[in-house]
Parts: C-alpha cells; sequence; structure tokens
C-alpha cells in the first residue's frame, strides 16, 4: 500500500469513499443529512484540510484522511478495506508527520470512538449538536500519548 498526497483529480473517489464509509458507519445519520453534507464535502471541505490517501497497488484509494490546524477533520476507510491496518497508518500520519493532536467523533460512532481510544486520545469534551447545527452529538478529544 502506498501513501499519497491527494490531488484534486481523486476528489471525486474520495467523496465514493466517504459516502461508502459513512454508510457502513454511520447508522445514526439521517439520509436527508448524508445528502446534504457530500456536495459541502466535495466543494468545501476537501479544499480546507490537507488530504492523504492510501492506495493499493492498482492504484485504487482505499482510505483517506484530512488534518487542518492540528486536527484529523476526516478519516474514511473504503468497506472492503477496513481492518487491514489503513486507518491506523493514516491517523499515525496525521499525528505523526501532520503534528494532529485532536479529533472529534461522532458520539453514536463507537467504533471510531473505540480507535482513537487505542491510539491514545482521551474524550475531553462533548457538544450535543454537530458542525451544522444538527443533533448528532460530538467527542472532542485530545492525544495524551503515542
Amino acid at each position: 500500500m502506498n501513501m499519497e498526497a491527494v490531488e484534486k483529480a481523486d476528489h471525486q473517489r474520495l467523496i465514493e469513499v466517504w459516502e461508502a464509509s459513512v454508510r457502513a458507519t454511520h447508522d445514526f445519520l439521517a439520509e436527508a443529512d448524508l445528502q446534504a453534507l457530500k456536495p459541502l464535502i466535495l466543494n468545501q471541505y476537501f479544499d480546507a484540510v490537507d488530504l492523504t490517501c492510501v492506495k493499493n497497488p492498482k492504484g485504487e484509494i482505499l482510505g483517506f484522511s484530512g488534518v487542518h490546524d492540528h486536527n484529523i477533520e476526516m478519516l474514511f476507510i473504503a468497506p472492503q478495506a477496513r481492518g487491514q491496518g489503513i486507518g491506523t497508518l493514516l491517523a499515525t500520519h496525521a499525528i505523526n508527520t501532520q503534528s494532529a493532536t485532536h479529533v472529534d467523533v461522532n458520539e453514536q460512532n463507537e467504533q471510531a470512538l473505540g480507535f482513537y481510544l487505542h491510539l491514545g486520545f482521551t474524550v475531553t469534551g462533548r457538544s450535543p449538536l454537530d458542525g451544522q447545527g444538527k443533533p448528532y452529538p460530538l467527542l472532542h478529544m485530545t492525544l495524551t500519548h503515542k
């Protein structure tokens, strides 16, 4: 597997990975909210973060992360690639290379919460609404040890 910076031409594939990943892990998210987020992520959020992706030997993107201002803003893995260490690879890169020390996790996403706890993050706060003002509580996490 290869870790690479993301090119603008990769954004369409990233949004496909994002949607498949969200559908596999965010069963609490309403379909209307997913559809509302999709163009925002594609047209605004990708450009606001430092994106890194992992590709298989065929050059297919299997997962990606986006970091901004020491915060892991996004980390999504294609469903068929979950459990292969890609998330850990991306998160470790974000921590060690991009100086990421914070992440917000949907409270209902217990798998993501467990993943970040395992990496050394601890819950330091909670917001009842997500970044769009929707009732999807966020847990604010800070890296306490590497």
